[in-house]
């Protein structure tokens, strides 16, 4: 299985079971939809011609759209480029951007945005049904490309170290958009939810486990640590899910 294949493997079993909830805006993704838009956007970025190769600046916080974009971009065979800054063949946003630093022959977002079209265009030309099989699929840096193989072996590796299973409830409580993607893709490939919680502190991270009934957080490791100690919370240090990447 591809990096993007092993994290829509659960959606047949999990269909309409939540896959990842944003604190911030509400909203609540489902393993259907994801898999639905993740293979519709695709499809419609080929159509606007993104090539096999092509880079995609991802401009969206972690939450439930993020997720979406990046595979979105993988399964087409484009590089997802995560910042808003750079030389790209489109750009995926979610909040206004700079076009003198963002060079970009497209731009698509998820809301109303100046000099963007909507996301939802890319979603009407049918699921684009096989995805690259290798190749480059993210950056974070414009540089260090990670590609598909590597990603997917990682998460394999990562899902046998780091166990979550499709029962668990985890809170996201990362800021950084690549260890954040991480915590979804690990999660979403054991079938679990993911809550990704908003300026998370430790008051914040207890009511929002006890609201949730989570059973696993991931934090950077000063929130982690002041949140030991809870015989019903597994703690991971948010360092735990990129320490086999070399970044």
């Amino acid at each position: 299985m591809t990096w993007t294949e092993l994290v829509m493997a659960a959606a047949p079993m999990q269909a309409e079971q939540p896959a990842v909830s944003d604190v911030r805006t509400g909203e609540v993704l489902s393993y259907a939809a994801f898999a639905r838009r993740v293979t519709r956007a695709a499809s419609g970025l080929r159509a606007q011609g993104l090539r096999y190769g092509d880079h995609v600046l991802v401009n969206v916080p972690l939450g439930a759209n993020l997720p979406v974009a990046v595979h979105a971009v993988a399964w087409a065979g484009g590089v997802a480029v995560l910042g808003a800054h750079g030389v790209a063949r489109m750009m995926i946003t979610q909040d206004p951007f700079d076009p003198a630093a963002a060079k970009v022959d497209q731009v698509f977002s998820f809301r109303p945005v100046p000099g963007a079209r909507p996301f939802a265009d890319l979603l009407g030309v049918g699921s684009l049904e096989f995805g690259p099989l290798a190749g480059p699929a993210l950056t974070v840096d414009g540089r260090r490309l990670f590609d598909n193989t590597e990603l997917a072996t990682d998460l394999r590796r990562l899902a046998t170290r780091l166990v979550v299973g499709k029962d668990d409830i985890v809170i996201s409580a990362v800021s950084e958009p690549f260890r954040g993607l991480r915590v979804i893709d690990l999660a979403m490939t054991a079938g679990a939810h993911v809550v990704v919680a908003h300026e998370p502190s430790v008051v914040g991270c207890r009511v929002l486990a006890q609201e949730r009934r989570a059973t696993v957080v991931v934090a950077p490791y000063d929130l982690a640590r002041r949140l030991l100690g809870d015989p019903i919370l597994r703690v991971v240090d948010e360092r735990a899910v990129v320490s086999s990447l070399v970044l």
